[in-house]
C-alpha cells in the first residue's frame, strides 16, 4: 500500500506539471505509470486525479470566474464568452460518451502514446516557426463559430499523447489568436471538459473502486493540485516569451526513449 501511495505521489504531480503544458498529461501517465508497474482498476486514476488541477485553475482564475458570473445578467460579453466555452465544450462531451470504452480499452496503451508525442513534438516545432495573422488577443472576444472550432481541435486529445492542451492552443493559433489568448482560453475550456470526464468516468466506474484505489486517488489528486497550481501561474507568460519548442523537444525524446524502454521490456 505504502509504494502504491508513492507511485500516486509521484503520478499526481506529473498530471498536475503536465496538464496545462502541450504535452499530454495522461500520455504522461500512461507511460509512466507503466514503466513503475502501476495499475489502477479501469484506468480511473488517470481521468480522476484531474481535479486537482481543475481546482487549482479555479483558484487562480477565482476572482476572473466571480466577475464574469455576476455581470451575466447585464454584460453581453460575459454572456457570450459563457456559452462560447460550452459551445467548445460540447464536441468532446459528445464524442467522449459515445466512445468512452473504446478510448480506455484500445488507445490507453504506451506505444500509441509513444507515437503521438512525437508526432505532437514536431507539429509544435512546425507551428512554432509559422507566422500566424493574430487577430484575437483577448479570449473574450472569441466569436461562437471560433470556439466550436477550437472544441472540435480538442477532440484530438482524445487519443492519449495529443494533448488537450496543445490541441486547443494550436487550433487556436491557426484561427487568429495570439499565443497568450490561445493558451489562456485552453485554461477556461478545461473547466467543463476536465470536471465532465471527472464525472462521468466516476459514475461508470465507482462501483468497482475500493479503499485503496481511493487513497491513491486521493494523493495523486492532492499532489495534482499543488502542481498545477504552481503551473497555471507562470505557464502564460512562459509561452508569450519562449513558445513552444521546449515542449516539442520534451515531447519528442520522451516519445522515443519510452519506445525504446517498451521494445527492451517486452
Amino acid at each position: 500500500m505504502l509504494l502504491d501511495v508513492i507511485k500516486a505521489l509521484v503520478l499526481g504531480t506529473i498530471e498536475g506539471f503536465t496538464e496545462f503544458l502541450p504535452v499530454s498529461s495522461t500520455g504522461h501517465l500512461l507511460l509512466v505509470g507503466h514503466f513503475l508497474g502501476f495499475e489502477s482498476k479501469g484506468k480511473t486514476f488517470e481521468v480522476l486525479v484531474q481535479l486537482g488541477a481543475i481546482l487549482a485553475i479555479l483558484i487562480v482564475y477565482f476572482r476572473k470566474i466571480l466577475q464574469i458570473l455576476l455581470g451575466l445578467p447585464n454584460d453581453p460579453g460575459a454572456r457570450r464568452f459563457v456559452l462560447g466555452v460550452l459551445v467548445a465544450f460540447l464536441p468532446a462531451a459528445i464524442i467522449g460518451a459515445f466512445a468512452h470504452s473504446f478510448i480506455k480499452a484500445v488507445l490507453f496503451d504506451p506505444f500509441i502514446v509513444c507515437i503521438t508525442l512525437v508526432a505532437g513534438g514536431l507539429v509544435l516545432l512546425a507551428v512554432d516557426r509559422m507566422k500566424f495573422e493574430v487577430n484575437h488577443k483577448d479570449v473574450m472576444d472569441f466569436s461562437l463559430p471560433m470556439c466550436l472550432k477550437i472544441g472540435l481541435c480538442q477532440c484530438l486529445a482524445m487519443v492519449p499523447g495529443v494533448s488537450r492542451s496543445g490541441a486547443t492552443i494550436v487550433g487556436a493559433m491557426f484561427m487568429g489568436a495570439d499565443k497568450r489568448a490561445a493558451a489562456e482560453f485552453s485554461f477556461w475550456l478545461a473547466m467543463p471538459t476536465m470536471a465532465g470526464a471527472f464525472a462521468y468516468d466516476l459514475f461508470k466506474n465507482y462501483k468497482i473502486l475500493e479503499f485503496n484505489d481511493v487513497v491513491t486517488i486521493s494523493v495523486g489528486f492532492v499532489a495534482a493540485f499543488f502542481a498545477a497550481l504552481y503551473v497555471v501561474r507562470g505557464f502564460l507568460a512562459f509561452v508569450s516569451r519562449r513558445g513552444f519548442t521546449m515542449f516539442a523537444y520534451w515531447r519528442i525524446i520522451l516519445g522515443s526513449l519510452g519506445f525504446v524502454g517498451l521494445l527492451l521490456t517486452r
